[in-house]
């Protein structure tokens, strides 16, 4: 029988965060059985993990869904990556996923806890279809004059694809009640993993809601993958200098408080992305 563990990453001091499946051996399995294991599990994903026998903490990562393969998620690489350090600390760690090469290093915080660091695969941000940015908006019940013009509608990739929308106000964040059907659908056929919905509270610190529609997921408490993606667009925009940091706020509005850092290092094509992990019973 498989083993599957369960962690909420990017939780804070022990509360909230975005649940994770993690299965550290799934050597045996194909890609039927581990979208039949996501799907029972439930959660936005589960990591499954294949150690490279001659190759110390080297492993070959798949992500599912409860519906679909996703190429990259970063709460289950955090808490993948936790669960590892706990049975066996590693300086680095590195996870060959279906996105790319991505490192994670693990310490511990002053309080105690393992915190793990992630590096994406190089982002890549880009203009969206009009018509997607307006179907979108239609879907989400959000007039285009709520966007911050400050801040372009982007698609951001660092492992996988989300659409980036600025809102210029606390409240329409907190306000969210989209049509989940259409937005399902246009995010299954413009592949986007989340629309990722951000206001900037300052330059160092941003509330984010990340809808999951596609994938089944009304939303995910705290999105490593489009927290990178993020770090991408505000790099490739100019918004943030060659070395940076800043923390996003994530699941706040839905009980799940989350934090995730990013850091981004001039010379550095990834971006850095960093949380704790704390396990939790099914």
């Amino acid at each position: 029988m498989t083993e599957v563990l369960r962690y909420a990453a990017f939780s804070v001091d022990g509360r909230g965060g975005n649940p994770a499946g993690v299965v550290l051996d799934a050597r045996g399995l194909d890609g039927t059985d581990m979208q039949a294991i996501a799907a029972e599990i439930g959660y936005s994903e589960t990591a499954f993990l294949v150690a490279r026998p001659d190759e110390p903490n080297v492993y070959d990562v798949r992500y599912f869904s409860p519906k679909r393969e996703v190429p990259f998620c970063g709460h289950a690489t955090i808490a993948s990556a936790v669960a590892l350090a706990e049975l066996s600390p590693a300086a680095e760690m590195i996870f060959h996923t279906p996105a790319g090469f991505v490192s994670i290093t693990t310490l511990q915080n002053d309080s105690g806890d393992l915190v793990a660091e992630l590096t994406s695969v190089a982002p890549r941000v880009s203009e969206p279809d009009p018509d997607l940015v307006a179907g979108v908006l239609r879907a989400l019940h959000w007039p285009p004059e709520d966007l911050d013009p400050a801040y372009p509608v982007r698609l951001a990739n660092a492992g996988s694809e989300h659409l980036v929308l600025v809102t210029r106000t606390r409240e329409r964040l907190a306000e969210l009640d989209y049509d989940f059907d259409a937005l399902a659908k246009l995010m299954r056929d413009h592949g986007l993993i989340t629309v990722q919905l951000v206001w900037p509270e300052s330059t160092k610190r941003y509330y984010s809601r990340n809808p999951f529609a596609g994938s089944g997921v009304v939303e995910d408490p705290a999105t490593g993958a489009s927290a990178a993606a993020f770090g991408g667009y505000l790099r490739e925009l100019g918004m943030i200098g060659p070395n940076a940091s800043f923390t996003i706020i994530q699941g706040v509005d839905i009980g799940k408080p989350s934090e995730i850092k990013v850091r981004v290092i001039g010379g550095e094509p990834g971006v850095r992305v960093s949380g704790t992990a704390h396990r939790i019973s099914g």
